[in-house]
């Protein structure tokens, strides 16, 4: 295999569908790595630095709209969406969320040879996506990349949403990022209005972290308006 050829992350539950995809792939000389829940493709999609995603929306751990959603945290590699959903408001969804392009199963590997190739390009004229951001201060740690935060060498343990709204906050050091545009990016664009999930994570962040409300080191409150993440 051409270690310079391009890589595809493929994130899909079905076996037979992984195993018709790397076939398929390998054949056309692409580089293949395989992953069957969110968990595992959010790891080597951080790690092993794919091309391109070919993301299904049905994963038996999460979301394939979440897995995106995560992705689009810290890159901006093409992602091509798969699913038995054929509907507009599901193609429309997947595309607002981030994704570059939309396949509906059953497909023929043609086809997707030729959505891949294009995305391939696209992503080739955007040159290299930024480097995944990671935050050190000396005692607190935060790797989005590798979904890590370290407090004093100690891990602290996050949940999807409490990460979720950390490392927004984090891909904005200094600016104040508004609860709105908090909750539409983390909840969705209907919770918009739903300021009390975040106040709840933002008490929970704040616990684990040893960060004082009254005087915060990390979670900074602008009254009425949003929160703020300090720059490095």
């Amino acid at each position: 295999m051409n270690p310079t050829a391009p890589r595809v992350l493929v994130i899909d539950d079905e076996a037979q569908i992984r195993r018709f995809l790397d076939i398929g792939l390998r054949a056309e000389g692409y580089q293949v790595l395989l992953a069957a829940n969110g968990e595992e493709g959010l790891g080597l999609a951080a790690t092993q630095s794919p091309d391109v995603v070919v993301l299904d929306i049905g994963l038996p751990d999460m979301e394939g709209h979440d897995v995106l959603r995560e992705i689009r945290m810290w890159s901006e590699v093409p992602v091509l969406m798969l699913s038995v959903r054929d509907s507009e408001s599901e193609k429309v969804r997947a595309l607002d969320h981030g994704a570059n392009d939309y396949v509906t199963k059953p497909f023929g590997i043609q086809e997707l040879m030729a959505r891949l190739r294009v995305l391939l390009r696209q992503g080739a004229k955007g040159g290299q996506a930024d480097a995944p951001v990671r935050y050190d201060d000396g005692s607190l740690v935060i790797d989005l990349a590798r979904r890590e935060v370290l407090l004093d060498g100690a891990p602290i343990a996050l949940t999807r949403k409490e990460f979720a709204v950390l490392s927004l906050l984090v891909r904005h050091p200094g600016r104040v990022v508004s609860q709105q545009q908090i909750l539409r990016e983390v909840w969705g664009a209907t919770h918009t209005q739903d300021t009390h999930y975040l106040r709840i994570v933002m008490g929970k962040l704040r616990l684990k972290l040893g960060d004082d409300p009254s005087t915060p080191r990390w979670l900074k409150t602008e009254p009425g308006v949003g929160y703020r993440f300090p720059a490095t």
